[in-house]
């Protein structure tokens, strides 16, 4: 370098002055040289733009010696990222935090890329109900690492894996066979040291353990219904939680106990082999409804709208698989009034697919058979009507357990609903711990018990079992969790049963045929010639002419052959041998007829109203 005094205001800004500089192994004469340096500039004042120059020079030695040091320490086939995660091996690609790459065998440059930043796979996932493999990749981006859950077939296929450029993975259609390459290569050379954990996409009693509370199984469900998920947690205070409802329970409400039960209930159907079925509150907007669903739902997750709580907007296939993941956990449904279109058209039937605990058997695009969706848990509900109004038969009405909802269940019900959504979630674990702790056999003979009590030959043996699984839930949460003695008595749960006759579809298709002659008289009248007739009345008897007897039994929705031979047995039917039809002549021709008899209420009709009905008032049947 040139002596100092010679430097002048171009000469000392030129880049040999820094590069000498820099290039100076003893740290003290690099330093006293670095401000003589300084000290001429300001003489010749340029010390402003001398200064900034040996910024960036500084800057810039510093990058080169980081990056030497990196490299010093990158270890050959393993990979070298900075983070959590250990070391593994990944045979000839060069992994570091500034890409991974791999020689090229043709110009035996580093220039094949499989990834510009780390990638690696950090644990593989085997779901108990399929057998199928999820992979748990780890990636940083941004200095921050993040972790993702994939199909495996997702990071075996090149065409496949371009999807996760969405999740912000750098992946491309020209580097993505080399990404799969390098995961491939990497999880086969550490198959050791990756790695296996059991998961279920399923919530509830998984091999003895509980999901999501037990950790020995994780969960790996569909990422579309990971809000209801996430929403089954511990939040905010225990004791003030516990505190309020207990309050509420003093209240003596059933509304508030029986939907707190059946809530409980839903983990208990499996243990206890029982159906799954539906708890129904309904009554008047503004009564509590939604607020007692609210309390319910919060002795397992978050209660807010759209988190836990879902409504009927959505499809059967929908609900279907939301059933399939929550499995033991109860479903809970909000106003029963909103339902789309399709589910209104076949609502019963929405009915019997939920309690039969049970999806449809589906195949996929390779004519091969997908997993079949099963649960078994309680379905909680609300509306302003009861639900059964929304089905006619007998098994539909069967599988549900409905409470009318009396007014004003809350005084304060913003209040209730503030507290809610700021504690819960703790009940519900508590009460699965208690399960395990109790044992199931001891369970059982509770159960048992109440089974005993609730039976009755005029009420339903499988509305008694899913009131005898509410009643168990009661007493252990009562006994064990709320200690406050406020137990659903026998009689309010006998009072929710419904009466055998009420749902034999026999006896309703008798009263709903004694309902259709009492409001079309005139169609049994022989004075009346301008109407379609569809038989007549003699001695208590309504003989009704076959194709109209089957249009009344298709118009309610019931089988003819099982009516009549509950009737014969009943002794209804005027009989002919074997035959349920006798033959008489009604208009001048003879044919075979129902003799049915009618019921004390149709003989003694002599209404006017009903025999002053008009010809245009006359109901139509839909014959074919």
């Amino acid at each position: 370098m040139e002596p100092l005094n010679q430097l002048t205001k171009t000469s000392i800004l030129d880049e040999r002055i820094f590069t000498e500089l820099f290039d100076q192994e003893d740290e003290i004469y690099k330093a006293k040289l670095m401000i003589s340096l300084e000290e001429r500039a300001e003489e010749l004042g340029v010390k402003t733009k001398f200064r900034t120059l040996l910024n960036a020079y500084k800057r810039v030695e510093k990058e080169t010696k980081k990056k030497s040091s990196r490299h010093a320490c990158l270890v050959e086939n393993w990979t070298n990222f900075t983070g959590p995660y250990d070391r593994m091996q990944c045979k000839s690609w060069q992994a570091s935090d500034e890409g991974i790459y791999l020689y090229n065998p043709n110009s035996g440059i580093l220039d094949i890329v499989a990834c510009y930043h780390p990638i690696l796979p950090v644990e593989r996932m085997k779901n108990l109900e399929t057998g199928e493999e999820r992979i748990k990749l780890a990636y940083k981006r941004n200095k921050r690492w993040n972790e993702i859950i994939v199909p495996k077939t997702m990071v075996t296929s090149a065409s496949k894996i371009v999807a996760l450029s969405g999740r912000g993975i750098s992946v491309t259609s020209e580097n993505a066979k080399f990404l799969v390459r390098y995961l491939a290569d990497v999880e086969n050379a550490n198959d050791d040291a990756i790695n296996v954990q059991y998961s279920s996409a399923k919530l509830g009693w998984i091999q003895g353990g509980f999901l999501p509370y037990d950790t020995e199984i994780v969960f790996d469900g569909d990422t579309r219904y990971g809000q209801i998920y996430d929403s089954i947690q511990q939040v905010g205070s225990r004791n003030r939680w516990f505190e309020y409802v207990s309050g509420l329970r003093k209240t003596k409400r059933l509304e508030i106990k029986l939907l707190l039960a059946a809530s409980f209930a839903s983990v208990l159907v499996q243990p206890l082999s029982g159906l799954p079925f539906f708890v129904d509150l309904w009554g008047e907007t503004e009564g509590g409804k939604s607020v007692t669903l609210a309390v319910a739902a919060s002795v397992w997750a978050c209660p807010e709208e759209n988190t836990y709580i879902k409504d009927y907007k959505g499809t059967d296939v929908g609900l279907e698989v939301i059933c399939d993941l929550l499995n033991h956990l109860p479903l809970i449904l909000d106003d029963s009034s909103k339902k789309n279109r399709k589910l209104e058209e076949n609502f019963e039937g929405l009915v019997y697919d939920l309690c039969s605990g049970k999806g449809k058997t589906r195949s996929n695009k390779e004519l091969s058979i997908n997993r079949e969706n099963h649960w078994k848990n309680c379905i909680l509900t609300n509306g302003e009507r009861p639900l059964s109004s929304y089905v006619t038969q007998g098994g539909a009405i069967n599988r549900i357990l409905e409470l009318e909802c009396g007014a004003k269940v809350y005084d304060n019900p913003g209040e209730v609903m503030e507290l809610i959504c700021k504690n819960y979630g703790y009940a519900g674990r508590e009460f699965v711990d208690l399960i395990k702790d109790l044992g199931i056999p001891k369970i059982k003979e509770i159960q048992k018990g109440f089974l005993e009590e609730l039976s009755d030959d005029e009420k339903m043996q499988k509305q008694s079992l899913s009131m005898s699984i509410i009643l168990t839930a009661d007493k252990l949460a009562t006994d064990y969790l709320f200690k406050d003695g406020q137990y659903i008595s026998m009689e309010e749960a006998k009072e929710i049963l419904t009466d055998r006759s009420a749902l034999s579809d026999n006896e309703r298709c008798y009263e709903y045929l004694m309902d259709k002659i009492a409001m079309n008289p005139a169609r049994f009248e022989s004075t009346v010639e301008t109407l379609e007739k569809w038989g007549m009345i003699s001695d208590g008897y309504a003989i009704i002419i076959p194709v109209a007897f089957d249009g009344l039994c298709k118009s309610g929705g019931f089988s003819k052959a099982a009516f009549l031979s509950w009737a014969d047995r009943k002794g209804l039917l005027q009989t002919d041998g074997n035959r349920k039809t006798k033959n008489k002549k009604i208009n001048g021709r003879s044919q075979r007829c129902v003799f049915l008899k009618m019921n004390n209420r149709e003989e003694k009709q002599e209404d006017s109203e009903f025999h002053s009905v008009s010809t245009y008032e006359q109901e139509e049947l839909p014959f074919d």
